[in-house]
């Protein structure tokens, strides 16, 4: 599969062949949901939780007799039953992380590539730098691009006047080649890759 190899100022500087065992693959849309609910599970913080009846502060006198009342038969304050009560089977502190293996998540992630791959949304570019940290130059450049949301994976180590440009643009996200992920790749409409970034990932799927 071969792409042009663009530049930030929009020129041609070549072209490049894609692996297909990585980009030209028929997009398996359940591969890429599971892969994305197991991303988004295990950021969950699961902080969450609910005073049960053991944690309720209250005497344990009984709280009226048992018999000639008329009412049901209590003999504690802190049930769920009543107001101020501990809630009955309310959330806990917890991890909702759960396994995947880690064929399967690599598998996933050649599938959202192929995918965008398929639908026209890789721009291949020869570097990611810029002389200065400038936002607004930055952004100009984007918008002749026409790079409006956008994911951009750099090699190994991001250009820093690059990352600091572009960190308060909104929707555009930047990453070393590590970070790359399911979810970043779908959730972004293009998806800009570094010559690096394809040479790092063809090493790494080899």
């Amino acid at each position: 599969m071969k792409f042009d190899i663009t530049s930030l100022d929009g020129s041609s500087t070549g072209s490049i062949e894609l692996n297909d065992d990585i980009f030209g693959l028929e997009p398996r849309p359940d591969l890429i949901a599971r892969m994305i609910r197991y991303q988004l599970a295990k950021r969950r913080a699961g902080t969450h939780a609910v005073k049960n009846r053991a944690d309720i502060w209250r005497t344990g006198k009984k709280m009226y007799k048992q018999k000639g009342t008329g009412g049901a038969r209590h003999g504690s304050a802190r049930v769920p039953q009543f107001r101020g009560g501990g809630r009955a089977f309310g959330p806990q502190v917890r991890s909702h992380a759960h396994d995947m293996p880690k064929k399967v998540r690599a598998l996933a992630l050649r599938h959202a590539l192929s995918a965008k791959a398929k639908n026209g949304g890789i721009i291949v570019w020869a570097s990611a730098n810029v002389d200065a940290p400038k936002t607004k130059t930055l952004k100009e450049s984007f918008e002749k691009l026409g790079l409006a949301n956008a994911l951009i994976i750099d090699g190994a180590e991001p250009n820093a006047n690059f990352q600091l440009a572009a960190r308060n643009i909104p929707q555009i996200d930047v990453l070393p080649v590590q970070g790359i992920n399911v979810y970043d790749i779908i959730r972004r409409e293009k998806l800009v890759l570094t010559k690096a970034a394809i040479d790092a990932l063809e090493a790494r799927f080899k």
